[in-house]
């Protein structure tokens, strides 16, 4: 038996919210022209949305993910960054600081991950 994903929205935060839609699009865009690679961008994504449990933007970020050329390996993997030889030393810099911004109220940043990423991403 075959099914199709079609999650069901709780929440229209473009009607609901218009100006918080708006600066989220906001966001997108300043993303789209940074130097970040659109990649990596997603994988932020798609990790964020696991940690926050969020069945419809994980198969959102997934497919573009794919589209944008990521393998199906390593989005499996995701879940599991810390223990996956799949990753590079930037990419798990990346996605440690993506988890302590999501769980922010946790342990903030810490010390480790701002120096690492400052270190890697230095102009």
């Amino acid at each position: 038996m075959s099914t199709t994903f079609n999650p069901q929205q709780r929440i229209n935060i473009k009607a609901l919210e218009p100006e918080c839609w708006k600066l989220i699009i906001e966001i997108e865009h300043y993303l789209a022209n940074t130097s970040l690679d659109p990649q990596l961008r997603e994988l932020i994504k798609i990790r964020t949305s696991q940690i926050n449990k969020c069945a419809f933007c994980i198969d959102l970020h997934t497919k573009d993910a794919l589209k944008l050329g990521e393998t199906e390996r390593r989005i499996f993997a995701l879940s599991a960054w810390q223990e996956s030889p799949l990753f590079s030393e930037k990419e798990r810099a990346v996605l440690k600081l993506t988890e302590e911004i999501t769980k922010i109220t946790e342990a903030g940043v810490t010390d480790d991950t701002y120096d690492k990423i400052s270190t890697l991403f230095s102009k």
